[in-house]
């Protein structure tokens, strides 16, 4: 994908929007054909007939909103990636849980679509060996009293179950995030994440100690104490020893 423009839809109910957008998707090098539609069918109907890379999507629309319109087309045994694109931020939490690319407030500035279109080019890159210093920086959307927020992973410490939801917790605050910990383990084994007890995952950079007392070990993060079950003492023990010899 790389190698060739992107081929996208542009959908937005709105008409001068929609022009705007596609003004500026036209002067950059990375895209090439750009389709149009102005409600959610008929989006729907041009991405099953046509096979396009990405679609840059308005949420509130007539007719199929834009996150019914994600929750169709992850449903497609071969989607294109999503870009929302909308005035209103209260549903970022819903569109990263689908999987969505990026999330661009309105207005558009060019600058901010050209980080969006290169999220989308690396995506759908050949995906290669992550290291330590190559890996992105994943940023997850939480919800706070109504506001939501953006926590980067490189500042969670550690995870904690709490039945179909992930605690995560961050030198100074946790936040509840509808994501299983099952799936936050396998998304972050690479960033250096590792599981230490069936209800608790954590970052290996942010372990400061490790103790056996009466064949019990836990784990001190900042000032937390976390229990590590039998059945992942010595890989943890291992991990950190090669961890450490990496630092």
């Amino acid at each position: 994908m790389a190698d060739s423009p992107l081929r996208a839809l542009v959908a937005d109910d709105e008409g001068p929007a929609l022009a705007e957008l596609v003004y500026l998707l036209e002067q950059d090098p990375r895209i090439g054909e750009i389709r149009r539609a102005t409600n959610g069918p008929d989006a729907l109907k041009i991405l099953q007939a046509s096979d396009l890379d990405v679609v840059f999507c308005d949420i509130k629309m007539p007719g199929l909103d834009g996150i019914d319109l994600a929750k169709v087309l992850s449903k497609f045994a071969s989607r294109p990636q999503i870009v929302f694109v909308t005035a209103y931020d209260e549903h970022a939490v819903a569109a990263f849980e689908l999987e969505a690319t990026d999330y661009v407030m309105k207005p558009v500035r060019p600058e901010r679509l050209s980080q969006a279109i290169q999220r989308v080019v690396t995506q759908g890159a050949p995906p290669a060996l992550p290291s330590p210093d190559e890996t992105d920086d994943e940023v997850i959307a939480v919800e706070l009293a109504g506001v939501t927020r953006f926590v980067q992973r490189s500042t969670v410490r550690y995870v904690e179950a709490q039945g179909d939801y992930a605690r995560l917790h961050t030198g100074q605050n946790s936040h509840l995030v509808r994501i299983p910990l099952s799936t936050l383990e396998e998304r972050w084994r690479d960033a250096g994440f590792t599981r230490i007890h069936r209800s608790t995952l954590v970052a290996l950079q942010h372990v400061d100690e490790m103790r056996v007392d009466g064949g019990r070990c836990a784990v001190r993060v900042g000032d937390d104490w976390l229990p590590v079950s039998r059945r992942h003492t010595r890989e943890l023990r291992d991990l950190l020893v090669r961890s450490t010899s990496l630092r």
